[in-house]
Parts: C-alpha cells; sequence; structure tokens
C-alpha cells in the first residue's frame, strides 16, 4: 500500500533521517530540528500517487547527503490543520509539496512530483553537494587533466557507494573507450541497470561506441581518400571516410566531408549523411568545438 510505503521507511537505521511526524510531534520534528539542520518536510497523501516517487528520489539525495539534511513526513489526511495553516500561509495548493526548513523558517518549496535533475538543483540548494558530488567533479577534472588513472579511480570509488551511479559507470566506459578499449567499454555499460536503461546521459557514450564499432571495421583510410579524391560524388567512400577521421580524432575533418556528401546530394542514403552528423555531435557532447562548428555549417548549408 502506498500509505505503508510511506508511512515506514524502508531501510533499517534511516529513522534519525528519514521521520514520519504528526500534528503533536511536528513542532519538535520539523521546527526544534531546524536548529540544527535544514529539514525537508513532504507533505503527501495516499490520494496522490505521485506523493510514492518523490519520496523515493528524496530519500536517496537525503542518504547521500550523510546527515546535512533531515527528511520529515506528513500524511496532511491524518493531519489537516497543521498542512491547512501551512498551506495556506505560504500559498501552497496541493501536494505532494515539499517545504524547506533553516533555523525555523521556510527557506525554498515546491509542488508535485518534479523531474528528478531539478528536484536535485532545489536539494542542493539546501545541501551543498553530496560527497558523491564532489568524487564526481574531482574526476571531471581528473579528466581535464588528462589523468585518466586517478579519474578511473575516482568512478570507481562513487560506484563502490553507488553501483547504479550511471553518471559514474558513463564516465568510465568513456575512459575505456578513450583508451582504445572497446570491449572493456561495453563491459562498463553492460553494468547500467535495467531500469536506468534509458538515462539520457548515456545517450552520448552509446553513441561514441557505436561510432567506434563502425570505424573498426573500416581498416585503412588510404583507399577511402583515393577514391574520394579520384570521384568527389563517391558518397559511401565520402561517409566511411568521415567515420574513420572521427575515430582518428580528426572530427572537423569529418563534418567537412559529412557537410560535402549534403552538399552535393541533401537525400543521399535517406538523408543519412545528416544523420550521421547529429550522432557525432551527440558522441562528442554540445560543447565540443567540433560540434560547434558543425552545427553552424549544417544549419547554413540547410537555411541557406
Amino acid at each position: 500500500m502506498l500509505n505503508d510505503t510511506l508511512a515506514t521507511d524502508a531501510h533499517p537505521g534511516a529513522s534519525d533521517l528519514i521521520r514520519e511526524t504528526t500534528t503533536t510531534g511536528f513542532r519538535q520534528d520539523v521546527i526544534a530540528e531546524s536548529a540544527n539542520r535544514p529539514v525537508l518536510v513532504l507533505f503527501w497523501s495516499p490520494r496522490a500517487p505521485s506523493s510514492k516517487t518523490l519520496l523515493t528520489v528524496l530519500e536517496k539525495f537525503v542518504r547521500a547527503a550523510a546527515g546535512k539534511v533531515v527528511l520529515v513526513k506528513m500524511n496532511v489526511d491524518e493531519h489537516p490543520a497543521v498542512w491547512g495553516q501551512i498551506g495556506q500561509q505560504l500559498g501552497l495548493q496541493g501536494v505532494p509539496a515539499v517545504v524547506a526548513i533553516d533555523q525555523g523558517r521556510p527557506v525554498d518549496m515546491f509542488e508535485g512530483a518534479l523531474p528528478e535533475a531539478q528536484i536535485k538543483t532545489f536539494f542542493d540548494r539546501l545541501a551543498g553537494p553530496s560527497e558523491i558530488d564532489q568524487v564526481m567533479a574531482e574526476a571531471a577534472q581528473a579528466l581535464e587533466e588528462g589523468d585518466l588513472a586517478g579519474a578511473s579511480e575516482l568512478y570507481a570509488a562513487v560506484l563502490g557507494q553507488q553501483p547504479d551511479n550511471v553518471a559514474a559507470l558513463a564516465g568510465l566506459a568513456k575512459i575505456q573507450l578513450d583508451a582504445g578499449e572497446l570491449e572493456n567499454a561495453k563491459q562498463v555499460l553492460a553494468m547500467v541497470p535495467e531500469a536506468k536503461a534509458a538515462d539520457p546521459g548515456l545517450a552520448g557514450i552509446r553513441a561514441a561506441i557505436e561510432l567506434a564499432e563502425q570505424a573498426a571495421a573500416l581498416g585503412d583510410l588510404a583507399g577511402l581518400e583515393t577514391e574520394v579524391a579520384a570521384n568527389p560524388d563517391a558518397h559511401q567512400a565520402r561517409f566511411d571516410l568521415a567515420l574513420g577521421l572521427n575515430a582518428g580524432n580528426e572530427r572537423e575533418k569529418a563534418v567537412d566531408h559529412l557537410i560535402e556528401i549534403i552538399r552535393r546530394d541533401r537525400t543521399w542514403n535517406e538523408d543519412g549523411a545528416r544523420k550521421q552528423l547529429l550522432q557525432f555531435f551527440e558522441a562528442w557532447g554540445p560543447m565540443d568545438p567540433a560540434a560547434i562548428r558543425g552545427r553552424r555549417k549544417l544549419s547554413t548549408l540547410l537555411f541557406a
């Protein structure tokens, strides 16, 4: 039952961080506790199915924060007086609703089951980055500095605490791919739980792995270069050459060849060159210089 799920902590030892309160206990559980650390109050109802979804996300963030924040739940159907008073004061219209209390005062709030990324932003404003977030930031910095071994260790440390952390798995897979270990990258990606397989954060590394597999089947590029030089309309050879150049990290040249195909024949292979460009952009990331340049060139060509 939804009521039972919300009323009982699912994990032993979580009662200090995740509690159920009542009308008589609200002042102690929320107002008094907020003098020690911020308190998130979840006003919920078994009549609002999204309450369960929101609770799951909040519990995850509270546990990851390791004591920085307390989560207190109140069933508004059982305690309508408290909800009525607070809802009226804060202009809240319905449940689920979350109010952040710090030093006895409401400092932030939202209504409804927001997307997890928005809830994370809300939570971080209150608690600051978690230890996991800090380690992930260190891993990203290590990658920027070219320290692949250090980044791998940091991602592994995160996965030791959160085996289903999609960002850490994607980061580790990317390191393996950049090191030329395609099969290892695929094995890391296979560790993603089925429930998170569609996470948007995996799209880039999946696209990069697919590109690497395509490029691995091409072999030497010299023959393709010769064919394109002899016949500029050899679109398949030019397309394959672009894949090979991308695999060799010659991204701008790869973009130029696909743009040339589009310029000569936009309909070739059912718009294959444009679709391949979009896959490049997804694999490289939106801020990659070659992706930015490629999008600009593509837009200029298509809307000229």
